[in-house]
């Protein structure tokens, strides 16, 4: 397949004019074939498949529901609107209910593989909670909250067979949070998550190991001059990625704009955090046991308020972005697509336009409205 007459998006982060040629599924430099399919890309964007790292849901299902039906639909929901590869996240819930959840995961995965065109690849699991704190447990189950422990996060690494990536914890809620840091830290991601800590106390995590943040500015304290809390202390630790969820109703466009120059693009992971009402009417859904109500792409816990994740996937709020915000196309693509490859340790396979890597792209017209969805070479979307 060759797509000619597109704005090829780089490893430099800029748009080229020019073709992309894909064979047996991967990107190759030129085809070596007669006969292939030629796409005429009408000067469309190409930009890699995006990579959702932390969701909950879509169409009805949520990771959470535990079986391999609902990873199979939220995965070909999501392939469907550009997003070609996953890592799911969990919720706040007892032990043995992630553990099934994480075994159905792992089952999926070594059933399913990484090759069905019409479904993301599922790359790993984010895990949002149990070890969170209940001062900003924000639409997390304060009754299955409990405070990092190795034992019980190896056994969730355990039962997912290694697609765990992040674990989130709060680290202020007892006194083992950075020893269970510098234990684990060589097998999974630490992210500070829906946490009331200070900015001493998630320096100290950060120091010690933990390398990532959860939705930035949201379930944590404020960002202020003489309490910079989890913010200030992510802006200090060059090492940490911070995710941001840009639907235009989680941070304001203002806050988005400044963070991308306090942090930089190479730091900043877009995620949709998105629940199992997106994609669907409004109405009235569930969320870790919760009920959520959901009114255009604002969903709130049906008891007290709180905002309860999204209803806006990862290729709406990368548009928003873009023409909301006023992040530049290039910046905006490389945070949904380079930079979660890079974070989840993938980036030799996914999240570039590159020879070698799997043939995932995405075509976008110049007002950036979907135009054709390429999974593995195979056009799923047109």
């Amino acid at each position: 397949m060759i797509l000619k007459n597109v704005k090829v998006f780089t490893e430099e982060k800029s748009f080229q004019d020019g073709e992309v040629a894909i064979q047996d599924g991967v990107f190759v430099e030129r085809m070596e074939a007669e006969g292939e399919e030629v796409i005429d890309g009408e000067g469309c964007y190409a930009v890699p498949g995006l990579i959702d790292l932390h969701f909950h849901g879509c169409k009805g299902y949520d990771f959470c529901d535990g079986t391999q039906e609902a990873i199979r639909e939220i995965a070909r929901y999501e392939a469907s609107v550009g997003v070609t590869a996953i890592c799911p996240a969990t919720m706040t819930l007892p032990e043995e209910e992630l553990i099934h959840i994480l075994s159905t995961a792992a089952s999926y995965r070594e059933e399913c593989g990484k090759g069905e065109p019409l479904a993301a690849d599922l790359l790993g699991v984010n895990m949002e909670g149990p070890f969170i704190s209940a001062e900003k447990k924000g639409a997390q189950d304060a009754k299955n909250i409990i405070s990092c422990d190795t034992a019980v996060c190896q056994r969730f690494l355990d039962a997912s067979g290694g697609l765990v990536k992040f674990v989130g914890i709060a680290p202020e809620r007892n006194g083992h949070a950075l020893e269970f840091i510098r234990r684990m830290k060589e097998q999974v991601h630490i992210s500070l998550a829906h946490t009331n800590a200070d900015y001493d106390c998630a320096k100290a995590a950060f120091d010690a190991g933990a390398d990532h943040a959860v939705h930035l500015y949201n379930a944590m304290p404020p960002f202020t001059h003489r309490s910079p809390g989890v913010v200030g202390a992510v802006s200090d630790s060059s090492h940490v990625n911070a995710e941001l969820i840009c639907d235009g109703v989680h941070i304001h466009p203002s806050v988005v704009r400044a963070t991308f120059k306090m942090l930089g693009e190479e730091r900043i992971l877009l995620i949709s955090d998105s629940m199992r009402a997106t994609g669907m009417p409004d109405g009235r859904y569930t969320l870790g046991g919760l009920e959520v109500d959901v009114v255009g792409n604002h969903a709130t816990l049906t008891e007290g308020g709180a905002l309860a994740g999204s209803a806006t996937n990862l290729m709406d709020c990368m548009r928003t972005a873009v023409k909301q915000m006023g992040i530049p196309l290039e910046t905006a693509v490389a945070c949904a697509s380079m930079n979660p490859a890079k974070a989840l340790g993938v980036y030799d396979a996914y999240g570039s336009i590159t020879p070698g890597k799997k043939g995932n792209v995405v075509l976008l017209d110049p007002d950036l409205n979907l135009k054709m969805v390429i999974k593995d070479g195979v056009i799923i979307r047109r």
